[in-house]
């Protein structure tokens, strides 16, 4: 019943912006840590930025400087900026969440695509 929408991706010139956003909705008791992956093709799904309920804050260290993760209740947004052909990946909001059993769960958006061009 827990499903978290994804907004925001798209096309986008070298060094220009994108912001994406996840509302998660549903059956929720409570929410955890929020986060976005990113997936290249033939890759392993990866970190990007994950912020917890208190508002700690990480970042895998190529993004560091350039990408802002922030949350308001349940939803979570990252602001891309600077934005280089290597960010192209599908990118994918996480949740860690507690429903309707009471049970922390990992939640997957559905991916959105970001493509950047040189």
């Amino acid at each position: 019943q827990v499903q978290l929408v994804e907004s925001g991706g798209g096309l986008v010139q070298a060094g220009g912006s994108l912001r994406l956003s996840c509302v998660a909705s549903g059956s929720i008791f409570s929410i955890d840590t929020m986060g976005w992956y990113l997936q290249a093709p033939g890759k392993q799904r990866e970190l990007v930025a994950t912020i917890t309920s208190g508002g700690v804050r990480n970042y895998a260290g190529s993004v560091k400087g350039r990408f802002t993760i922030s949350r308001d209740n349940a939803m979570v947004s990252l602001q891309m900026n600077s934005l280089k052909p290597e960010d192209t990946a599908v990118y994918y909001c996480y949740a860690k969440i507690i429903s309707s059993g009471n049970y922390p769960r990992p939640f997957w958006g559905q991916g959105t695509q970001v493509t950047v061009s040189s």
